[in-house]
């Protein structure tokens, strides 16, 4: 998975990742350059008294290592470009797949797991890549001429070289063992505490309204101890690395000086030598450090790289077709033929053979008990989910087979759950019609009912904070209206849109309405029986099927389900 993304994403950071490699061989050869000048100062220079030779050497080693320096830097720039581009352009990969996604896939990954994919996870992956991009040359190969470098100053130590790298890399590689499946925890983990935060911070008021801010304290303190925990148990298992590091870079110093002094004493390594063969082993070792840090980096890695490819390699359950419908011959005619629906993994359907027809200047309302169905049937016309069985038809064109920006062009949608976007009352309209003049958000403000109290927070760039949390019910669900106004669509569909309107408001707004809408299909769900009761056609669904159709009139008479929810809202406004 990890090699799948990382291909997918470089492409574009090609000649950065050449840079890479070509500056840290050169830093790498550098850094191999300097112990055997260090030993030739001390052999050839200190030893025999040579200042010239020494002030010439000292003057290379100089040079050399400011090569390696600027190596190093540009390395680190190169890489550092590749990183955070890479991360950019995962992070807007994610951003426009999740954007296709249907409501069920949506509901398959979650709010808080989809945030945390694209940036916790992104940001574990770049990390990895741009501490590759720093070592993936240097290390291996600074490793590797470490040995040939070592080997030439004196065979006899290597032995010394097989032991320390082969005892850290054990030590390494038990570390990683235990550290992998901790990682893969650890996301999860940090998912969880996303929701429970998320969940808080949406329901603050229910929380409050109940008492139940003990409660949610403790389930808070629950998944951030769980949290804690765990990043102790990695901290521990992490915090092993640098002493062993240490421990083992240490003993071999001490062996090479040990049995290095015996061949030095019968002439067979000279100090200069057993000096460089000290420098290659500590680079060597150094190197199988830094190689360390990024296997470490990688279980991590790996898992978030898994989580991310998972949101790519998961289609939408709604598509763009291969040859869309780009034009259509007439505006507004909604056909439902024999259409059901049913969730992944359900056993039985939500909608069961629903047939009716919206027509261009006709109210159809449906009603129905919760979990009906009736959400789930106003969805799948401007396909936030396709039907399962049956056809969809807009102005006789299957939705499948629609442009899917032509079929949102025409239909215009106000949800149960009416959402407003951080910023101001205009840029909320502008979503309806980007190019929306002033006195057009102000006619449709006016329809909505809610020229007063936007004129009373300070006219249309007055402030409105994420998902409109400083305005009513109601007056989201105004100007979500005054939005769909906005669009002038040929097809209208509220979901439930006036249920936190009082009935002198609903009245009010369902009058201006009528003249704003004439021509248009309107599709509206309602509970409120005297929000639809003026209808052309009124369909009652009971369990995902549709048991009766007509007027108001027409269905008390014939539909004991609408009589009873009649009966049922009667009873308690008399009372």
């Amino acid at each position: 998975m990890l090699r799948r993304l990382v291909f997918r994403f470089v492409k574009p950071y090609v000649g950065a990742l050449l840079g890479v490699f070509l500056l840290q061989t050169v830093a790498a050869i550098a850094s191999l350059t300097l112990p055997t000048l260090n030993a030739a100062i001390i052999d050839d220079g200190v030893a025999k008294g040579d200042t010239a030779f020494i002030w010439t050497r000292g003057a290379l080693m100089l040079a050399v290592s400011v090569i390696q320096v600027l190596g190093q830097v540009g390395a680190a720039f190169c890489g550092a470009q590749l990183a955070m581009g890479f991360g950019r352009d995962v992070r807007a990969g994610l951003f426009d797949h999740v954007l296709q996604f249907s409501t069920q896939e949506v509901n398959k990954f979650g709010a808080p797991s989809l945030i945390t994919r694209n940036t916790n996870d992104v940001q574990q992956v770049q990390q990895l890549l741009l501490m590759g991009c720093v070592f993936i040359v240097s290390a291996p190969l600074t490793a590797g001429g470490g040995v040939v470098m070592a080997l030439r100053e004196n065979v006899g130590l290597s032995w010394l070289i097989l032991a320390a790298v082969g005892t850290l890399g054990v030590v390494i590689g038990v570390l990683i063992g235990f550290m992998t499946p901790l990682f893969r925890a650890n996301q999860e983990r940090i998912d969880n505490i996303n929701r429970v935060l998320r969940e808080q911070l949406t329901g603050i008021r229910v929380i409050r309204a109940f008492i139940r801010e003990p409660s949610e304290r403790k389930r808070f303190q629950t998944a951030n101890n769980d949290l804690m925990t765990l990043g102790f148990k990695i901290g521990t298992l992490f915090s092993l690395l640098f002493p062993v590091v240490n421990l083992v870079l240490n003993l071999s110093t001490v062996g090479v000086m040990w049995f290095g002094a015996e061949r030095a004493d019968i002439g067979d390594i000279q100090v200069g030598q057993l000096q460089a063969f000290i420098q290659y082993l500590i680079q060597i070792l150094m190197s199988v450090m830094m190689a360390t840090m990024m296997l470490l980096m990688l279980p991590r890695a790996q898992v978030c790289a898994r989580r991310i490819m998972e949101v790519f390699d998961t289609p939408s359950s709604v598509t763009q077709p291969d040859n869309p419908v780009t034009e259509m011959a007439s505006k507004g005619r909604i056909e439902f033929r024999d259409v059901e629906y049913r969730y992944p993994g359900a056993e039985n359907p939500v909608l069961h053979d629903v047939s009716f027809t919206l027509t261009p200047g006709t109210i159809t309302a449906v009603v129905g008990a919760t979990g009906s169905g009736k959400t789930t049937l106003i969805n799948l016309i401007p396909r936030l989910a396709d039907a399962t069985a049956g056809t969809v038809l807009v102005d006789g064109v299957d939705v499948r087979r629609l442009d899917q920006d032509l079929l949102w062009a025409h239909v215009a949608l106000v949800p149960q759950r009416p959402y407003l976007f951080s910023g101001t009352v205009a840029s909320n309209l502008e979503y309806g019609k980007p190019d929306a003049s002033e006195d057009e958000m102000w006619a449709a403000l006016r329809t909505a009912a809610a020229e007063t109290f936007v004129t009373e927070r300070g006219g249309l760039e007055s402030s409105i904070t994420q998902g409109g949390t400083d305005v009513s019910g109601g007056q989201r669900q105004r100007l979500s209206i005054a939005r769909a106004l906005l669009k002038k669509p040929d097809v209208y569909l509220f979901d439930d849109a006036f249920s936190a309107l009082d009935v002198a408001t609903d009245a009010q707004v369902r009058a201006a309405l009528a003249a704003e809408i004439k021509d248009a299909a309107v599709l509206i769900v309602a509970q409120r029986i005297t929000s639809i009761k003026e209808a052309d056609q009124i369909l009652v669904l009971d369990e995902g099927r549709i048991v009766g159709r007509g007027t108001h009139s027409e269905l008390l008479n014939t539909c004991p389900t609408y009589a009873e929810i009649v009966a049922s809202q009667i009873s308690a406004e008399e009372m």
